[in-house]
């Protein structure tokens, strides 16, 4: 199958087109950069140079390609992961994922694409008991940054899944880990700010995280290609409290336990987004994603290894 990846040097990009490669379909990737694409070359991948916000360079380079199948992983981040850095980048990112998105999508269509799978989230569910499934609301009523992430990924799912000429797939991703992500062990953002102490449990800690390595991420992405449309939580099996996995992954890296701090101070110094992160999330379940794509995920490496730990 021929497959076009929109953010292809990404830090789901990457491992998305090793994967892809493996199983053995021709893979194109496209980049905002001529370095990216060069990235892309050395790896032996065509790549082609487009800004995804430039609607008629996207339907040029997508109809030239005429993918069979079109993956959006579209993403404007920052490089170091805080409240205040994520605060700036919203906006940028929000415009990425739905100005440029719509331009792909458009494009894929007009290129005669089938297959259209695109990146959604899988740590943003509402309220509720136990681990969200799919059919399980978004958390609409979060703090107003999460609040304002949780609409933009709804527009991107109801833009996707409404499209009656495409073969829909809204993979609903956990918390990246692993290389080139903010957990990276040797230089992610949230790794340098556990090792500094910088990164603390808040009140409770009680919010449930849903973390997903990159390449389990990119191998069940794979599988979406042959998978029955729909939504699917693209998550591992070991959701845990921030109160669990932070301490957890600093005995991991050898790095201090990290701080306690009150709400009241976290709301002062980073905002009501870091305070819901920390006591409200929900953790998501993979059980979908098992039975339909065939997904295995490995251990949260850093949980087992607490665990294992003498005491």
């Amino acid at each position: 199958m021929k497959v076009l990846i929109a953010g292809a040097t990404g830090a789901i990009g990457r491992p998305l087109v090793a994967a892809l490669r493996v199983a053995g379909h021709e893979v194109i990737g496209m980049s905002s950069s001529e370095r990216g694409v060069q990235s892309l070359r050395e790896k032996g991948v065509e790549g082609v140079v487009a800004n995804a916000l430039d609607e008629a360079a996207v339907m040029t380079i997508v109809r030239k390609v005429k993918p069979d199948a079109v993956m959006e992983e579209l993403t404007s981040l920052p490089k170091r992961y805080t409240p205040e850095e994520m605060r700036k980048a919203a906006d940028r990112d929000r415009n990425l994922r739905l100005v440029g998105g719509r331009n792909v999508q458009n494009a894929a269509r007009a290129a005669g694409a089938k297959r259209y799978i695109v990146q959604s989230t899988g740590f943003f569910y509402g309220p509720g008991g136990g681990l969200a499934g799919e059919e399980d609301g978004l958390a609409v009523n979060a703090s107003p940054g999460i609040a304002g992430s949780v609409r933009t990924y709804m527009q991107i799912e109801e833009r996707v899944l409404g499209a009656k000429d495409l073969q829909a797939v809204a993979l609903r991703y956990g918390f990246f880990y692993g290389p080139r992500t903010y957990q990276d062990p040797k230089d992610g953002s949230v790794t340098e700010q556990v090792r500094e102490q910088a990164y603390p449990v808040i009140g409770s800690g009680s919010g449930v995280f849903s973390f997903v390595h990159v390449a389990d991420a990119a191998t069940a992405t794979v599988a979406a290609l042959e998978a029955d449309p729909g939504v699917y939580n693209i998550v591992d099996d070991d959701p845990s409290e921030m109160r669990v996995w932070l301490p957890a992954f600093a005995q991991f890296l050898g790095a201090p336990a990290p701080q306690h701090i009150s709400e009241e101070e976290a709301l002062r110094i980073a905002g009501e987004d870091a305070v819901y992160y920390a006591t409200r999330l929900r953790g998501a379940s993979n059980a979908k994603a098992k039975r339909k794509l065939g997904f295995a995920p490995r251990k949260l490496e850093w949980l087992s290894q607490a665990k294992a730990a003498p005491r």
